[in-house]
């Protein structure tokens, strides 16, 4: 077993011309790994999250990778008005949207017993229909322009079954079905929609919804006996916003070396 990260793997200009649309792109997490990734790779892109001061960082870091500020804008995926407003401020600033990369997500840890109904529809309403919102908003863009791409973050809790996160865990579930569906609804627009399923991706944030414990005994599950770094599961998005793979809708990639 190594648990040894590999080496960062540079750029390859795979989204060279591309415009990118960047949900919850700031902080430490996949989000801002897949935001620098797409920049990396030719990419020009616009970054949003809820968090202004974290965006702002997000944006001055992305700068001095590209040489250029990256559009950005305030939004909560919760809130329909917001959505909106951040999808035509993509396509004012970006010309047009080719790829949205939809990170939004609200963990926690609690029993169903303990549950209230507070807690299951905060994390239902930004895991799930945020992306269900941040989806329909883009689509009729796409569709017009007669192609698209569209990158989910689902978890491999939509698969297998942990304590206290039931409500993560059906909201994951659902935005793998709402992948599989809406492909189906756009493939003859020439709209691709695809998503990932990352077990464990290693970020300071991970404390704030999961015990040193529990965080402990899912990183002993994995082959590598270490969690992916941020970056690893997002050269897998760009794999799925790129015309290497243009052939996939509708399909759930796992980013994962957890063992059967």
């Amino acid at each position: 077993m190594s648990k040894t990260v590999p080496p960062y793997v540079e750029g390859h200009d795979l989204l060279a011309g591309k415009t990118v649309l960047i949900t919850a792109a700031a902080g430490t997490g996949i989000g801002f790994a897949v935001a620098r990734r797409c920049v990396e790779e030719g990419a020009t892109v616009m970054i949003s999250d809820i968090h202004e001061r974290r965006l702002g960082e997000a944006a001055d870091e992305l700068e001095k990778i590209a040489g250029k500020r990256p559009a950005s804008r305030l939004c909560h995926v919760n809130e329909e008005d917001q959505v909106r407003a951040l999808v035509d401020a993509a396509i004012s600033e970006l010309g047009h949207i080719d790829v949205l990369m939809n990170n939004a997500g609200l963990g926690g840890t609690t029993n169903v017993v303990d549950m209230t109904d507070e807690q299951w529809d905060s994390v239902l309403g930004v895991t799930l229909t945020g992306t269900f919102r941040m989806t329909r908003a883009v689509l009729p863009h796409m569709i017009e322009r007669g192609s698209g791409v569209i990158v989910n973050n689902a978890s491999v809790l939509a698969w297998r079954a942990q304590v206290g996160q039931s409500h993560y865990a059906a909201a994951k579930a659902g935005v793998m079905a709402l992948t599989r569906c809406s492909a189906l609804e756009v493939a003859e627009h020439g709209v691709r929609i695809n998503a990932v399923s990352p077990s464990l991706a290693t970020h300071k944030f991970l404390v704030k919804v999961m015990s040193q414990d529990v965080l402990d005994e899912l990183t002993e599950r994995e082959a590598y006996g270490r969690g992916a770094e941020p970056w690893e599961v997002a050269n897998v998005m760009v794999f799925l916003a790129s015309d290497y793979s243009s052939y996939m809708t509708g399909e759930i990639v796992s980013v994962s070396s957890q063992r059967a």
